[in-house]
């Protein structure tokens, strides 16, 4: 009997084309300077949700707007059509896909960085600031946690779950990736019946983290899981009560654009979706700031502009 299909696209990762960073003054080339930059974002991406989160957290609205792209990359390569003039401005003939998340200098008309870690990283050092209301998104006595929530994130629920649903691996195979994923949710609830946050009583970078990826457990993973696994995650009480409290902050909830993720997994995957999409772990709309995908595109935060078709940039070098 022939293999049921893989429940995702296989594809092989390749390095972030860019790397540049933002240093700390006009000595490094890139230097953090108010309206300088611009983030290219699609919230469909996780990358890009948790980006976008971090950067409404910092309230970087004015200081660093966003160009907001659609939900599904529309090129024929499976990149954005409106980022292939900047990609194209950064290194001549590029051959793959124009790919966000994207920083961009409107100095020059060309890519900063297209890699999230380090994206996230400048946007936390070199703007974030010390301003009244901002979190201590990455405290440096905590930097170990944070690192480590990170490679939990990827691999224990995330690489888990996608496997534990594999219509084409083994029962036995995906018996141990569920048992996996169950218990770390099981230590994050034990965790979190007696805190507010995944590392304590304060906000960092490992819930925005945890956060993105609880909304993909739910709006992505769960459809390629059976309904029984799916109540065996959803039996996680204080675990969904943390991701329903951080939905109705404005910083999380306004950029949860469900009916884009949706649109994003169907072009991209493959797989036959099992009985788990029947059952749904938490209402995401009902609980989100902001309501609905539809109000979502009404109402943007600060600093994000209208959906993004084109980009007019200047000749490269002009000042």
């Amino acid at each position: 009997m022939p293999a049921a299909p893989s429940t995702t696209v296989p594809s092989l990762p390749s390095p972030p084309p860019f790397r540049g960073r933002i240093g700390c003054d006009a000595n490094s080339g890139h230097y953090p300077v108010p309206r300088r930059y611009r983030l290219h974002l699609s919230p469909s991406c996780p990358d890009c949700l948790r980006i976008a989160i971090t950067h409404s957290l910092l309230g970087l609205g004015e200081t660093l707007p966003v160009l907001r792209l659609a939900a599904v990359p529309d090129g024929p390569d499976g990149g954005h059509r409106a980022l292939r003039p900047l990609y194209e401005a950064s290194a001549h003939r590029y051959p793959g896909p124009a790919a966000a998340p994207v920083l961009s200098d409107t100095w020059t008309g060309r890519i900063v960085s297209t890699h999230p870690p380090d994206i996230l990283s400048d946007l936390v050092r070199r703007f974030g600031g010390d301003g009244p209301g901002r979190p201590a998104l990455h405290p440096q006595d905590r930097a170990a946690e944070i690192e480590a929530v990170e490679r939990l994130c990827a691999h224990r629920i995330g690489e888990a779950a996608q496997y534990a649903g594999r219509a084409d691996a083994d029962a036995a195979a995906r018996r141990t990736a569920l048992g996996s994923l169950l218990r770390v949710l099981d230590s994050l609830e034990r965790r979190l019946a007696h805190q507010d946050f995944v590392l304590g009583d304060d906000m960092t970078a490992a819930d925005v983290r945890m956060w993105v990826t609880l909304v993909q457990l739910d709006t992505v993973h769960r459809l390629h899981l059976d309904a029984a696994a799916v109540h065996r995650i959803a039996d996680h009480p204080h675990l969904w009560a943390y991701a329903r409290r951080l939905a109705a902050h404005p910083a999380f909830g306004t950029h949860l654009d469900l009916d884009g993720i949706a649109r994003r997994h169907h072009a991209h995957c493959q797989g036959l979706e099992a009985a788990g999409a029947a059952v749904q772990i938490m209402d995401w709309a009902a609980h989100s700031a902001g309501g609905t995908a539809a109000r979502l595109h009404r109402e943007r935060p600060d600093g994000f502009m209208e959906p993004q078709h084109a980009l007019h940039l200047r000749p490269s070098g002009s000042a």
